[in-house]
């Protein structure tokens, strides 16, 4: 059997570490060094690479062995630019993060539509105050990607009455949607949606997807969450939008720029939450399961899950 040689290049790689010698991978010598001059003898070795797409970036020209590696991101938008390597592997963290996501839509959902937030200033001032709401049952949400997050949600709907709908590029059905269309149907189906969660990767297809003209088909008072990417929104467009009304809310957990700057007035909306792009959580004993998975496909060159097309993006 042929050996092979791993370099972590991970935030968490000493956890990565300790997990992947307790799967006792056949013929597979994990590396995992600390200063630069033993990053840069385990480039020249590693086969295979493991890390956040930012790190794996930043060392893939040096790694002169490389044929695969694997992000621990769903995400890899930092290996896709045209002038980055592509003569090699790469497989993405997709599939796992479908009930993570799901609960963080419904979590914040929940949140926003039961006046959660109010409440709790009122029980800071002592005030007895029913506020009205609707149910959740009979609204409309579009999920914009139907892919295995978009599913997750989907379901998740359903069991609270929902009617769901989505958009991929293909239109065709998906599990947990009552109807699919093509993205050209978009602007038709925004108009009849209670709330608009975008779970799209960044593709040539989907950035600037949301300008100030598309946002203007949006449901009056709508509520629109973000999970995906933020470059599918023009935030200034969005801005306008949750000033004067069109678009109710949003719950944004990715921007176009990251950290967010501090100086955006998305900060200090009342009908906007921040979050820090943790909606779904990349775990390392789940990563560490399917790069297990994959470790034995590769070697016994069989097709890996989650193999990102360079072309496609995702």
């Amino acid at each position: 059997m042929a050996n092979h040689t791993l370099l972590l290049l991970s935030q968490d790689k000493a956890e990565y570490q300790t997990l992947l010698q307790q799967a006792y991978l056949p013929g597979l010598t994990v590396l995992a060094p600390d200063n630069e001059a033993d990053i840069q003898a385990a480039l020249s070795r590693a086969d295979i690479l493991l890390g956040e797409p930012d790190k794996l970036r930043a060392r893939q020209k040096e790694a002169r062995a490389l044929k695969w590696a694997q992000s621990t991101y769903a995400g890899v938008d930092a290996l896709l630019d045209p002038h980055a390597r592509r003569d090699y592997q790469l497989t993405n963290i997709r599939g796992i993060f479908g009930p993570l996501v799901s609960e963080y839509i419904f979590g914040h959902l929940l949140s926003l539509t039961r006046h959660l937030r109010h409440y709790k200033e009122q029980q800071r001032l002592h005030n007895w105050q029913p506020i009205p709401y609707q149910s959740l049952n009979d609204k409309t949400i579009l999920i914009m990607g139907t892919g295995s997050i978009g599913q997750h949600i989907a379901h998740t709907a359903q069991h609270f009455g929902m009617t769901v709908l989505g958009i991929n590029r293909s239109g065709r059905e998906a599990a947990g949607f009552d109807n699919t269309y093509q993205l050209p149907a978009l602007n038709n189906v925004l108009s009849r949606a209670d709330f608009v969660v975008s779970v799209l990767p960044s593709t040539p297809d989907t950035r600037g997807l949301f300008d100030k003209a598309r946002i203007e088909h949006f449901k009056p008072g709508s509520i629109f969450f973000n999970v995906g990417r933020g470059d599918v929104i023009d935030e200034n467009a969005l801005i306008h939008a949750l000033r004067h009304g069109n678009v109710g809310a949003a719950v944004l957990d990715v921007f176009a720029t990251e950290p967010l700057p501090t100086d955006s007035p998305l900060w200090d909306m009342p009908n906007v939450v921040i979050t820090p792009h943790n909606s779904g959580y990349s775990f390392p004993e789940q990563i560490v399961t399917r790069f297990s998975r994959n470790y034995l496909k590769y070697i016994n060159h069989q097709p890996m899950e989650g193999l990102v097309d360079f072309n496609l993006g995702y």
